[in-house]
């Protein structure tokens, strides 16, 4: 009988280990679970980040003057927030119009990659390969690190859609109508050396 009880009790301590090590393998498992799910939070994070940097560089380098309705005048319109403008600009390069910098599909840049809205700021080459005309001052915008140009791209596709239609760029020598901005002739000493989209010194 004695060693029939000592055998009992043997047993029931087994079976209390079994389960305190099976639950605390589940709570463990539990745990690790949590702890995998962290990741996603810093990515959105580091999402948001992202956009915010992409934001400042917008505001400093003063894209909005040209892409956002109403900037030349003092009141620009923040709920068109660079849809593009109707003002053209007149030179050699003919009459060019600040684009629609939204993400809608059909009059914007719904459709560009972030890679392709990066190339064409450092490249001054569209998705189509057509060139961004002056005043588009991509040359400068070409020194960009690879992580501000895409946090540019980024803050681009998180705006919000707005459906304009900037005019179509006008060839040298064709007659364009509305409001234009007209560069006078260049002087000698301003004349330029390059085509539009040739490559330059950056100096």
């Amino acid at each position: 009988m004695k060693w029939t009880r000592i055998a009992a009790v043997l047993l029931a301590s087994t079976v209390l280990l079994l389960a305190a090590a099976t639950l605390f393998a589940q709570t463990s498992g539990k745990g690790a679970a949590t702890k995998k799910a962290a990741p996603g939070k810093s990515a959105g994070a580091a999402s948001k980040a992202k956009i915010a940097r992409g934001e400042y560089l917008v505001t400093i380098m003063g894209c909005g003057d040209c892409h956002t309705p109403g900037t030349f005048y003092g009141d620009p319109d923040f709920s068109r927030k660079l849809s593009g403008s109707e003002i053209g600009w007149q030179g050699p390069w003919g009459v060019s119009y600040a684009r629609n910098l939204t993400p809608d599909l059909e009059t914007g840049i719904g459709y560009w990659k972030e890679q392709d809205i990066v190339n064409a700021i450092r490249t001054g080459q569209r998705p189509d390969g057509s060139v961004l005309l002056p005043p588009m001052p991509w040359p400068s915008f070409s020194r960009l690190t690879d992580a501000d140009a895409h946090a540019i791209a980024a803050y681009l596709m998180s705006l919000p859609t707005v459906d304009h239609k900037v005019p179509d760029r006008v060839p040298p020598g064709q007659q364009a109508s509305g409001s234009i901005i007209v560069f006078p002739p260049p002087s000698a000493w301003d004349a330029p050396r390059h085509p539009p989209g040739a490559p330059t010194d950056k100096k």
